[in-house]
């Protein structure tokens, strides 16, 4: 499938399967890649400018935080140590700093900048070499994954920092949901090339269980990203009434994914054996 860079370049990428079934990855890859990030619009990275996308981004957003803190409360102990990795301006990182001993990783000085003005107790670094083997009880990336091209070494650190039994908690977005195959190339969490990899419900599955060292214990559903991944599609389309569309289609979205829990985006919650 050949997709364009509606958020920045314009550019036109493909979407190719890998060698695991249900795994793909964006061809070509610049090898310029920090410059698709160079925008005021990349929310992730930036402080709030008060457009309506972010002010719905951010709406969205402070329920998707609660939901994520108790997936963590629900699993370890209070006090527990985390790791954010990718943890952009910081907000989750900020959220769970009362609750656990909080570390969160930022390549991006900017982004990383922004996190250190927000947070009191945690701690923002940009060296993984400063966390200590076997340190960590859990480590969460919220729609980072599907940023990093070595996945496979990334996967061998991860397991390294953790504590035996630590979790790995994994959010991506999900190119098998209804609203993927409704919006097709217009769906916004291609996001190509910045979106490295994207991986279906199957697509997961097939990649941990090649890990002799990881075992995936649970998938759970992110149900509000349908929404704001549809009002962005709709607007990649220049639909008029994006919003109720994207309202529409958000969920149709949910309610197909309570019987095929092909979910607009899915949490994966995987332990180091």
């Amino acid at each position: 499938m050949k997709i364009k860079d509606h958020f920045l370049s314009q550019e036109i990428f493909e979407i190719k399967e890998t060698d695991t079934k249900g795994v793909f990855k964006t061809s070509p890859i610049p090898s310029n890649i920090s410059k698709y990030y160079e925008s005021e619009d990349y929310i992730s990275h930036h402080q709030d400018s008060g457009s309506l996308k972010e002010k719905l981004y951010k709406f969205l957003q402070s329920f998707n935080l609660q939901y994520k803190k108790t997936i963590l409360i629900d699993r370890i102990k209070k006090d527990s140590k985390v790791l954010d990795y990718g943890c952009g301006a910081g907000e989750f990182v900020k959220f769970i700093e009362n609750d656990f001993e909080t570390l969160g990783f930022e390549p991006d000085s900017d982004a990383r900048n922004v996190a250190q003005s927000k947070i009191n107790k945690a701690k923002i670094i940009d060296n993984l070499n400063a966390v200590e083997n076997g340190s960590i009880d859990a480590i969460t990336l919220w729609h980072v994954f599907e940023h990093i091209e070595n996945q496979d070494e990334m996967l061998e650190i991860f397991n390294s920092k953790l504590k035996e039994k630590g979790l790995l908690i994994i959010a991506v977005p999900n190119p098998t949901s209804y609203d993927a195959k409704h919006y097709k190339e217009f769906w916004a969490a291609y996001d190509v090339p910045r979106h490295i990899y994207h991986f279906s419900k199957s697509g997961m599955e097939n990649l941990i269980s090649k890990k002799p060292n990881w075992k995936m214990r649970k998938i759970k559903p992110l149900v509000l990203d349908s929404y704001y991944i549809s009002m962005l599609s709709e607007k990649y389309k220049k639909s008029p009434l994006f919003w109720l569309k994207a309202v529409l289609h958000g969920t149709i979205s949910n309610v197909k994914a309570l019987f095929s829990n092909e979910f607009s985006s899915l949490i994966y919650i995987i332990e180091k054996k």
